[in-house]
């Protein structure tokens, strides 16, 4: 698989989000995904400590065992897991976190370590001051971000010591219906040299081809009228969907490779991360970044969209 740039590590442009790790599947699950993840050529694995209360970065940790050096391995810090661990980007806080992350991934360092969200509470160069000791102390390799606006990524940028750690990445949600980043964010990650991470390329699976307008929802989907995800159940989503499966299907693809394909003809773009709870879902994720846009593609989908 294709691989593209995060700071110094070389991450696959299709990468598996394991939210699902420890919350919606268990043990079993986990590690036929992340075996199927492995033969596909996927080394980039996203996790977080409040993942699966707390459980998904112990399960990948153990699904990995002795491949652990074959992968790239992000977490994040940052959002509140417990009464305990209250979350925030305080040092203190940080310096707590990571001991507990890299125990829970068995591992003795993280490859991209993530804060989750922004602390306002805390200025940004106490907390890039910490993160710079764990890289020098080799328990990180990278640093990034996550949920940062533009002014905040400049922020971040001005507040790096000289020859310290920066954010090399930032992860945002981005995908055909949620295109904000657009306006602020990917012109500051290509100004700043920061690789772009989108989190829900799917839409939360609205994007996958399982949603139809005028059918019944699948049964056991993550989206349903009454769930979480309900608000993406508008008639104006569902009319796009329509129209993007019939683009797709009329150049050969499904919409589930538009999607992907779609993000990673943005420069910034260094890996699509998806999640999945079953090993088919891992092969249908991996091949769709082999669909190489046209202009006239996109011309014709910014018409979809508009």
């Amino acid at each position: 698989m294709e691989t593209r740039k995060i700071g110094s590590l070389d991450v696959s442009v299709v990468g598996l989000g394991c939210n699902n790790f420890g919350g919606r599947i268990d043990a079993g699950a986990t590690n036929a995904v992340v075996d199927a993840s492995l033969d596909a050529g996927i080394n980039f694995f996203d996790t977080a400590d409040i993942y699966g209360g707390a459980k998904s970065e112990e399960l990948l940790g153990r699904a990995l065992g002795t491949r652990r050096d074959q992968v790239i391995l992000a977490s994040k810090f940052g959002a509140r897991i417990n009464d305990a661990m209250p979350g925030g980007a305080k040092p203190e806080y940080i310096r707590r976190a990571v001991e507990d992350s890299l125990r829970r991934l068995n591992t003795d360092r993280i490859d991209l370590y993530q804060l989750h969200l922004p602390d306002d509470t805390t200025p940004i160069a106490d907390t890039l001051e910490v993160l710079h000791e764990l890289v020098q102390a080799g328990k990180v390799r990278e640093i990034g971000c996550s949920n940062f606006s533009a002014a905040q990524l400049r922020e971040a940028a001005g507040a790096v010591a000289p020859g310290a750690a920066r954010f090399v990445s930032v992860q945002n949600e981005y995908s055909l219906l949620k295109r904000d980043p657009e306006a602020e964010v990917l012109p500051e990650c290509e100004k700043l040299g920061i690789a772009f991470l989108p989190y829900f390329p799917l839409a939360s699976g609205l994007l996958t081809g399982k949603y139809r307008q005028g059918q019944p929802l699948p049964e056991g989907a993550r989206i349903q009228s009454d769930g979480p995800f309900s608000k993406l159940l508008t008639d104006t989503n569902l009319d796009i969907v329509e129209k993007l499966i019939v683009f797709a299907e009329s150049r050969g693809h499904t919409i589930l490779e538009l999607a992907f394909s779609w993000l990673l003809t943005r420069k910034s773009v260094a890996s699509v991360i998806a999640g999945a709870t079953r090993p088919e879902q891992i092969a249908k994720n991996a091949a769709a970044s082999d669909w190489r846009l046209t202009d006239d593609d996109l011309h014709k989908i910014d018409s979809i969209l508009a």
